[in-house]
């Protein structure tokens, strides 16, 4: 991901120095497991702990023997071994490359979800805070983009914290699926390497034995993750798209926050545009995208090729970092939120309160009015009211049929917004006990 849209933490999750210090990391649980079964000397491994090392020098000396072996793993292991020179014969003993790579692939992926999960939590806190502070702010509801019946704003971030935390739950479950490892050689089948080495080296990390492995951990487990990853974009985007909706000229109901000296536009200094939630939305797309690769990559040949490798360079950094960029942009966004309670009110005002129809509707089959005659009733009243510019409440007064079934007192029970939501308690005891 480019430089623009990478916070510091995550974009040292997938530094090349990180990434080479996650292989170190292996070869050397791997070096104390075969200390453990009998078959590397205690002082052996203590000098290769004290003089193993990555730093700049090393991975430079990697770079110039991967120009020669045109690979990356042996050209790793060869740099390694110029640090411990007649100790090296230890390293890297009775394993495949897929055993170091795929490994700390799991490390590196385990710590890249929890510092999503560490974003996803501070934004279910301010989705929770806003839902409770907006929990009586009543405003249109709307469906198809036109009015339909009141809700409140405190609803609508209800709707997200829980679609949110959902996704949390996603992303657990992924950070579980993701972190296997496999310590099993070349085909998988332990030829050079025993299983008891694997569960040392694997207990030492923090990772679960893939149960039967080929020459790597299988492509499903990170298809997951990034379904998890693009499902969790997807619902920024939704939430971004609401409130570019609702920062329209035509709707101004809430606005991302405007900070001093920003501007909106070259040419027109007037503008205030939602250009963080747009910015969500769009990157949204390159995450959503890189699921397809990720789920391509589940079908290899046989044992293992390399087609998953270059494609997983790419997509498996690029999205957690789109998505920890997203996440915090969407959080400011949250925490500077202008809600314009005014214009709410305005807003339902135009349909000249229409959106009682609904009521008026339930109101007249109560009355003994079989449902299709009485939709067709309301249907009629709420036309006139449309087309003459008229109240809706006033055609009702005025119309014989509805007159002579609904009484001013049925009307003014009627007509009254927050009936509409009513059960707003219930609905946050349920979504937020």
């Amino acid at each position: 991901m480019i430089e623009r849209y990478t916070r510091k933490r995550m974009g040292e999750v997938w530094s090349e120095k990180s990434r080479f210090r996650k292989w170190l990391d292996v070869e050397l649980a791997v070096c104390r497991a075969w200390s453990k079964v009998g078959k590397i000397p205690k002082e052996a491994l203590t000098r290769m702990e004290q003089k193993l090392r990555i730093d700049e020098e090393t991975i430079s000396r990697i770079k110039e023997y991967e120009r020669v072996y045109k690979h990356e793993v042996l050209a790793f292991i060869s740099a390694l071994s110029d640090q411990i020179g007649e100790d090296s014969r230890y390293l890297h003993m009775g394993i495949t490359s897929s055993d170091v790579i795929d490994t700390a692939l799991a490390l590196q992926l385990r710590e890249a979800v929890s510092i999503l999960l560490e974003d996803v939590d501070l934004i279910l806190g301010e989705l929770k805070k806003l839902a409770h502070r907006y929990k009586d702010t009543l405003m249109m509801g709307r469906t198809h983009g036109v009015h339909a019946e009141p809700i409140t704003l405190g609803l609508k971030f209800a709707v997200w914290y829980d679609e949110m935390r959902r996704n949390r739950e996603r992303l657990v479950r992924a950070k579980d699926v993701i972190s296997h490892g496999k310590i099993s050689g070349a085909v998988g089948t332990y030829s050079n390497v025993p299983p008891e080495v694997e569960r040392i080296a694997l207990e030492e990390l923090g990772l679960k034995p893939e149960p039967v492995s080929t020459q790597i951990v299988h492509r499903d487990r990170h298809a997951e993750l990034m379904s998890a990853i693009a499902i969790t974009a997807s619902s920024l985007e939704k939430f971004a798209t609401e409130i570019r909706h609702l920062q329209r000229t035509e709707v101004l109901e809430v606005l991302e926050p405007f900070t001093e000296g920003q501007r909106g536009s070259s040419a027109m200094p007037h503008k205030k545009n939602p250009v963080h939630a747009e910015r969500i939305c769009g990157l949204a797309r390159v995450i959503r995208a890189n699921l397809i690769p990720a789920l391509e990559n589940i079908t290899l040949w046989h044992e293992r090729d390399i087609s998953h490798s270059s494609v997983e360079r790419v997509i498996l950094p690029d999205s957690t970092i789109a998505l920890d960029y997203i996440m915090n942009l969407f959080l400011e966004i949250l925490r500077g939120l202008e809600v314009n309670e005014d214009r709410m009110r305005k807003n339902m005002g135009i349909s000249k309160d229409l959106y009682f129809s609904s009521r008026v509707l339930v109101a007249l089959m109560e009355k003994g009015v079989p449902r299709d005659e009485a939709y067709s009733i309301v249907q009629r009243c709420a036309m006139e009211s449309w087309k003459g510019d008229r109240n809706f409440r006033e055609v009702l007064s005025q119309d014989p049929l509805v007159s002579r079934l609904l009484s001013e007192e049925d009307l003014d029970r009627i007509f009254n917004p927050w009936d509409f939501v009513k059960h707003r308690d219930y609905i946050f005891r349920r979504v937020f006990s």
